[in-house]
Formats: C-alpha cells, sequence, structure tokens
C-alpha cells in the first residue's frame, strides 16, 4: 500500500515538473534594459512572458557592459525592450547584429524628452518645452504634459544631450505601457486580448498612483529638492517641483561649484541630499556636512516601481523647503 502510494506521489511530481517546464518554455523570452522595466513588461505579460534585464542592480545604465552570459541568454530572446539610456547608444547595434531575428522596441520613442541643462543656476531661465508624446494617441495622459526647465548633466552626456529618465513619470510609463502591449500582440496575437486587459489594467494603477501623487504635492509647487544624480527630472516636472542636481555632465563638483551648492541649499533651506546607490556620495556627503543636513537613498532603478514611487515621494514631501 504504501508503495502504491509511493509510485503515485511521484507519478504527480512528475507531471507537474512536465507541466511547469512546458509553460516556461512557451513563455516569450524577453530583454530589457533596466530593472523598473522588468516590473513594466511582468505587468502586461504575466505568465506569458519571461524577463531578464540587461543592467543588473547596483550597476549604471550609463557605463554598463553586458556579460557573456547575458549575450549568449540574448540570443534566444524574442523581443529587446530598449528604453533610451546610454548603454544603449553603443550596445543595441551589438545586440541585433548577435540576434537578427530578435525585435527591438524602444519603449521611449512616443515621448517628446527634455534636453539636460548644465547647471542648475541655468533652471532661473529654463526651457518650458513639455515633455510628453510626439502625437496625440488615445492616452489621457497626454493632457498632463509636463512644463519645466531641464536640470543638469546626465552621466556621460554631453551639454544638450536628452534626459532619459523617462521611467520616472507615471504619465510617461503609461506611452512606454502601450508600446510594451502593442509589440506583445505583434509577435503573440493569439493573447492579444490577454495583454490589452493586462495593460489596462496597470494603465488604472498608474492612474491612480499619478493621483495620489498630485495630492502629495499639492500646495507645495515650485520647492526644491536636492539630488546627487539628476534622474528625477521628469518627476519633478510632473509635480511642479524642482530637482536641484549636485553632479554637472556626470562628475563631481569643482570647489567653487560646491561652495555654490552649499549656499543655495543653505538659501533654500534644503537639509537633505538624497542620493542612489549607482554613484559616489563624496559631493553629498560635503554638502549635507556643510549644511548641518543628511544624505538620504532615493533609487531610481528600483524593481517595484509603485511602491517605489509612493516612497520616495514620501521622502521628497518631507525634506521640500
Amino acid at each position: 500500500m504504501i508503495r502504491l502510494i509511493m509510485r503515485i506521489f511521484f507519478t504527480c511530481a512528475l507531471f507537474f515538473i512536465f507541466i511547469g517546464s512546458g509553460d516556461a518554455a512557451e513563455r516569450i523570452p524577453v530583454f530589457v534594459s533596466i530593472v523598473p522595466q522588468k516590473f513594466f513588461v511582468q505587468q502586461i505579460g504575466k505568465d506569458l512572458v519571461s524577463v531578464q534585464v540587461m543592467v543588473q542592480p547596483g550597476a549604471s545604465p550609463a557605463t554598463y557592459e553586458p556579460k557573456p552570459k547575458q549575450m549568449a541568454a540574448l540570443s534566444k530572446a524574442a523581443i529587446y525592450f530598449s528604453i533610451g539610456v546610454p548603454f544603449e547608444n553603443a550596445w543595441l547595434s551589438k545586440f541585433s547584429a548577435a540576434n537578427p531575428g530578435m525585435t527591438v522596441v524602444a519603449t521611449d520613442h512616443d515621448i517628446k524628452k527634455l534636453p539636460m541643462a548644465t547647471h542648475h543656476h541655468d533652471e532661473e531661465h529654463g526651457n518650458h518645452e513639455a515633455a510628453g508624446p510626439h502625437h496625440e494617441a488615445d492616452h489621457d495622459h497626454d493632457k498632463d504634459a509636463h512644463h519645466s526647465e531641464e536640470e543638469p548633466g546626465e552621466d556621460h552626456h554631453a551639454h544638450g544631450a536628452l534626459d532619459p529618465h523617462v521611467w520616472l513619470s507615471p504619465p510617461l510609463v503609461k506611452i512606454q505601457a502601450h508600446s510594451i502591449m502593442t509589440a506583445l500582440q505583434t509577435i503573440d496575437p493569439a493573447h492579444g486580448s490577454i495583454y490589452a486587459e493586462n495593460y489596462r489594467h496597470f494603465a488604472s494603477t498608474i492612474d491612480e498612483l499619478d493621483t495620489q501623487l498630485k495630492q502629495t504635492f499639492a500646495g507645495r509647487q515650485g520647492l526644491q529638492f536636492m539630488v546627487f544624480h539628476p534622474a528625477w527630472g521628469y518627476f519633478a516636472h510632473a509635480y511642479g517641483l524642482q530637482q536641484v542636481p549636485i553632479e554637472i555632465e556626470g562628475k563631481d563638483p569643482k570647489p567653487a561649484q560646491l561652495q555654490r551648492l552649499i549656499e543655495h541649499a543653505r538659501e533654500s533651506k534644503i537639509n537633505v541630499i538624497f542620493v542612489q546607490p549607482q554613484f559616489s556620495t563624496k559631493s553629498a556627503g560635503q554638502i549635507a556636512e556643510a549644511i548641518h543636513g543628511q544624505v538620504l537613498p532615493a533609487d531610481p532603478l528600483a524593481e517595484d516601481w509603485t511602491g517605489n514611487l509612493r516612497m520616495v515621494a514620501e521622502k521628497f514631501k518631507a525634506a521640500l523647503r
């Protein structure tokens, strides 16, 4: 009797292992550039996709170089979702060469990006070009285009480069999500209605988050927060804030520039400097020490996108002056 029970148990176990491996094999193999994109794709693809991230946690999307193991895995991918981060400039063509059958989808294609300024003092005369889609589509977030001046340099970008951090604005993520849905429907039309329904649910979640963040910053328009790396420009534009970055075109400020930042922080009553784990905190620490303030983390590359934006919003709100 025991032998019969054991035989049934192992038969069932093998059955579920077989079913599970079959499901995994049927999933669409997807690659994305950064961790937050994994969240976006999973919201729309659910169990129909298997997502791998190119830029690993703790690394910078500006200078990342893919590992040989990643290139090997990439050769089996059906779709690559790019987002416009700097390392893609050197690597996207190599990805396509390594896997000619892979579809490359630029999820930032329909977004009108803002230019990077060279220093936060330029903001006083900043350009007020809106960040949003290039064309009118059926996205109700078009009316939420962001108006403000743009912040200084991005990693290794030259002056005049465009800000790539489009995943930190909920209305702009809605555009990216629509591009993801369309790409998945194209490659897997049999499940097109599922992708559409998942997109509608995710879009509703984005709208809810956007409303919550607007309420969080209601009455605080124009207030400033200081960051080392200018990753939060689109977020600031979406909610009427101003980010004051420390770095200048990817470099730590020189002593004279650092002193001006310290003076600006004192004049503006800024007492919190936000940093992210991908960059040095040396300059931020020097400013915080000079103004008797503190350094706090704000990671733009966290995987839990909705939870992270809510958490960062509360930190910004508490620090706003």
